[in-house]
């Protein structure tokens, strides 16, 4: 695993997030190979026309994957918001959640899409059974996704790497499947995914923003952390007794 050659890596960055402005400037970086976003994050950034914003964002970036989320609980009206939001282009995947909110299993309906030539994001996943259901719903169709939330796994307590490895097995059965590292929690999480054969990881700005510390000395990065604690603690005049912080 070589954290210091981004350039060399093999699992694609796609960012995550809704903000339109960020989202033209991450489009300038040569790196970010696609876009995703989803209600939560467009609720976040104040988005409440889901045309307007998603029509404004496929204008700015015309050549790559973006993946759009339905936002429907009934599956009729998946079905119905899937094929609209596919018509809006052909780098659009359709993300479906792995279930609605009562549990039931969104697998009828994703092969239904499937048949239909219509490319997909199956996300919310979090376990080998999940994508087991789906790897097999996806094969045979139109280049699709697959999304672990190895971040939430990793909420959890458990290590959510033995289950990636598992899914980039599983998934070798279905060429059109590509799986997605979702919810990262570090820069670290970009290599592991490279090193384990992960065909793509979605980064929200945030953590792309840390990029340029990939490789950087520990000494040095060291001293450059005493020195913030020590700036911080002038710029809050902090007092023990009659001492203070020296200027």
């Amino acid at each position: 695993m070589d954290v210091n050659n981004l350039e060399n890596l093999g699992v694609k960055i796609f960012a995550d997030g809704a903000n339109l402005v960020e989202m033209r400037e991450l489009y300038r970086n040569h790196m970010i190979k696609g876009f995703t976003t989803n209600p939560t994050l467009m609720r976040k950034a104040g988005i409440t026309d889901y045309k307007e914003f998603a029509q404004s964002v496929l204008q700015a970036i015309p050549d790559r994957p973006i993946s759009f989320e339905v936002f429907a609980d009934d599956f009729d009206e998946m079905e119905w918001q899937a094929r609209e939001i596919a018509t809006w282009g052909e780098q659009v995947n359709i993300k479906i959640p792995i279930t609605n909110t009562e549990g039931k299993s969104s697998a009828p309906l994703v092969r239904k899409l499937v048949l239909a030539g219509i490319r997909v994001n199956v996300t919310a996943i979090m376990t080998l059974n999940q994508v087991r259901e789906m790897a097999e719903c996806l094969q045979g169709g139109p280049p699709s996704f697959v999304s672990i939330f190895a971040g939430r796994i990793a909420d959890t307590g458990l290590d959510p790497v033995p289950i990636m490895i598992d899914a980039v097995r599983i998934l070798r059965r279905s060429p059109n499947v590509e799986l997605i590292w979702a919810s990262p929690r570090e820069l670290l999480n970009i290599f592991q995914a490279d090193a384990i054969g992960c065909h793509v990881i979605t980064v929200t700005n945030d953590l792309l923003k840390k990029l340029p510390l990939v490789g950087h000395d520990l000494d040095q990065y060291s001293l450059e952390t005493v020195k913030m604690f020590y700036t911080d603690a002038q710029k809050s005049g902090f007092r023990l007794g009659h001492s203070t912080v020296m200027e």
